[in-house]
């Protein structure tokens, strides 16, 4: 038996070989990232493990006098079940969670071959849960579908098939087994079967050969790899982007489009990319990339000090007012003046008895003196 038989087979083809196999020669990264937000975007629910951080007390979620929906445990799962007047209407099970819980978790449910949201989701900053975003106010909804358009940044392939069913409608059905959860070595790095294979038959040879290295790219082609998922809700999926590779043109699977989201001010959430692009640190560089702040291996998300330090490296003879250097913060949260926490324009939630929505407040990727923290 040849080296490439040995390996695992993938079902996204043969040049690939799944992210195990990436284990047994990098542990220490694949550790690391295994619980970083790529690794943890999405992951089934098996057991009570995903709910460990939920306060007991806080079970359900009251969408006014008559009707809830309560988080409970049963034999066969765990479920959200909906109740009017004391009675169970509806119950589904929690099948997958989607986040890494930095920010949230939302849940979805499988109804045969089509993925479905749950009514509740469950936000850090409130440490409670509260009515799923974009769903309607003070009703319990269970039929929002999630497709596969929507697994392409929080998973790394499903199997998906599309129905031709009247006129230009399209129904789709996705393989749940065929479903690989989180975003896996391959996804940034691409296919990896033939450097295992080389690297297997030549041990003695340390240079990576077979593989994409990040410093290979260009500087575009590293914002291309990161665009596939963070340049936001403004663009029109051209052909699916589970079929990119490094070094492809980003421009191959989306088209941007600027009527249907606010022209040239996009929402807070998911446009880390353009918004860096925009930014004077990323236009007075030659170099800056996404990865000149973030190693994706690591998980710091969160630490101020830690992105504070990288703003340092290249901001050390910044000047500051008096006023500004008296906050005694600048080598410990450059973050919070310069990419301030806003509110995306399309993502709010609501919670229990409160009729006005709640913000879901985003980091801006837009590096900037703010006017209100001007320096």
């Amino acid at each position: 038996m040849n080296t490439a038989d040995q390996l695992p087979k993938d079902i996204r083809g043969e040049q690939y070989t799944g992210a195990k196999t990436c284990v047994k020669c990098h542990q220490d990264l694949s550790r690391s990232y295994a619980h970083s937000p790529h690794g943890l975007t999405s992951m089934p629910v098996i057991d009570q493990e995903l709910l460990k951080v939920f306060a007991p007390d806080s079970n359900s979620f009251n969408f006014g006098e008559h009707e809830k929906v309560v988080v409970e445990k049963r034999d066969s799962g765990i479920y959200q079940v909906a109740y009017t007047d004391g009675k169970e209407v509806r119950a589904q099970r929690f099948d997958i969670a989607f986040g890494s819980g930095e920010k949230a978790f939302t849940y979805a449910y499988w109804k045969g071959k089509k993925l479905y949201e749950l009514p509740l989701s469950y936000f850090s900053a409130i440490n409670n849960w509260a009515n799923s975003p974009g769903f309607p106010k003070n009703t319990i909804y269970y039929d929002r579908g999630i497709t596969s358009r929507c697994l392409e940044c929080h998973a790394s392939y499903a199997e998906k098939k599309l129905t031709q069913t009247s006129g230009i409608s399209l129904d789709e059905e996705m393989e749940k087994g065929s479903l690989i959860y989180g975003i896996d070595c391959e996804r940034c790095h691409g296919p990896g079967k033939q450097h295992v294979v080389f690297h297997m038959e030549n041990p003695e040879e340390k240079k990576s050969k077979f593989i994409t290295v990040y410093k290979s790219l260009t500087r575009r082609q590293k914002m291309d790899v990161c665009g596939v998922c963070h340049s936001g809700n403004n663009v029109l999926p051209l052909k699916s982007v589970f079929e990119f590779q490094p070094g492809d043109s980003l421009g191959d699977y989306y088209a941007q489009e600027f009527v249907g989201f606010g022209g040239g001010n996009p929402d807070i959430h998911g446009n880390q990319t353009t918004m860096l692009m925009s930014s004077s640190c990323y236009i007075k560089s030659e170099t800056m990339t996404c990865q000149s702040c973030h190693n994706t291996h690591e998980n710091v998300k969160g630490n101020l000090s830690i992105y504070s330090q990288r703003c340092m490296s290249c901001h050390k003879t910044t000047n500051h007012t008096k006023a500004t250097l008296a906050k005694g913060m600048l080598t410990s949260n450059c973050i919070d003046c310069h990419m301030p926490k806003e509110s995306s324009k399309l993502i709010s939630f609501q919670q229990a008895g409160k009729e006005q929505l709640s913000p879901y407040m985003l980091r801006s990727h837009r590096i900037a003196v703010y006017p209100a923290n001007s320096n």
